[in-house]
């Protein structure tokens, strides 16, 4: 089996086209059916078009042989988001009861090269899930996301991974590290969301350890919204609601007074006053009038690009009580 940089350009010299190899002169080549006439026609290259060629002859003939493996290789390098190719593939790795380990190496250097391709991360998952052997896929991982730290794919990966062979050991670490570098990092931030949710679970303890832990990030940088998303999903496991967590309540009021007009502090404070409001009131820091005033200034200066949004949840605030106020008047 040729190594995957058979595909490079310093090997095209080189490269024989698969009409001109003694070894498959026995294969019909069967060409693509495309219309007479279609709106666009596709330029294939004279390689790209007789490797799929042969390629879609051998699926017709159901050959699982060496030759079949190697010409699925090359079909793969030229075009490795083709589901089909890899489907193949994978008949053939287990009709000849190849080495899937070498597989595994293979693989690899495609997702090095092309990490967001969604059919070369679902093949190497097929054969982990094979060899039941994850211990290369957490450094695999992380070589991807070294280089783009919010690669959808690998973390999707990674999730799979860790959740299947029960790996959690080190990986709020790495999330911290990966926080460290960059504050700004959802997918950090839902990786952590992911590890607790998934291990001790959010018990009072461990939900008054991560809103220390977001406070803090949030405090440093309080334009950052993974961190207030991240403290709002906290929320939703204690029993307070978002308004009734008096370390949070603390911390989002001496922020404002301190002057701090972030976006995502006042759309956390309309949110309160929403809660409260609902709730029957009980606090008059969180009442419908501060809640139309910050939802003014969101619209007229802090939040603009979202205005429209502000609008809405201004008139719902306003329709809701008007609601309310009706509802008891009837009631009398």
């Amino acid at each position: 089996m040729s190594d995957y940089s058979s595909d490079d350009e310093s090997n095209e010299e080189q490269y024989v086209l698969y009409k001109d190899r003694p070894e498959w002169k026995d294969v019909t080549p069967v060409k693509q059916d495309d219309i007479d006439e279609p709106v666009v026609a596709i330029d294939y290259t004279k390689k790209f078009e007789d490797c799929y060629d042969y390629f879609r002859a051998v699926v017709q003939k159901k050959e699982i042989s060496e030759r079949a493996l190697e010409l699925t290789q090359t079909a793969a390098c030229l075009n490795s988001a083709n589901y089909t190719v890899w489907q193949y593939r994978r008949d053939i790795l287990k009709g000849l009861n190849k080495d899937l380990h070498a597989e595994l190496d293979f693989i690899e250097k495609i997702i090095i090269k092309q990490s967001k391709n969604y059919q070369v991360w679902h093949h190497r998952r097929v054969l982990v899930e094979w060899l039941q052997d994850p211990v290369k896929e957490k450094h695999l991982t992380e070589t991807v996301l070294a280089k783009d730290a919010k690669n959808y794919h690998a973390w999707q990966h990674r999730q799979w991974v860790i959740k299947t062979f029960k790996l959690f050991d080190g990986e709020l670490e790495y999330v911290n590290t990966l926080l460290t570098d960059d504050v700004r990092n959802n997918s950090a931030w839902n990786q952590r969301y992911f590890v607790i949710n998934n291990t001790t679970g959010f018990t009072e303890d461990v939900l008054d350890r991560e809103i220390d832990y977001t406070l803090f990030h949030a405090k440093a940088v309080t334009e950052n919204e993974s961190a207030w998303n991240y403290l709002r999903g906290l929320l939703l496991h204690d029993k307070g609601g978002l308004s009734k967590n008096k370390k949070v309540t603390e911390f989002v009021e001496n922020l404002y007074e301190s002057g701090n007009r972030s976006p995502f502090l006042l759309a956390i404070i309309v949110d309160m006053c929403y809660e409260q409001i609902g709730d029957g009131g009980g606090d008059s820091k969180y009442s419908l009038q501060r809640a139309k005033e910050l939802c003014e200034a969101l619209i007229g200066k802090y939040d603009t690009i979202r205005a429209n949004y502000w609008q809405h949840m201004l008139d719902t605030l306003q329709s809701s009580c008007k609601d309310e106020a009706g509802a008891s008047t009837s009631g009398n």
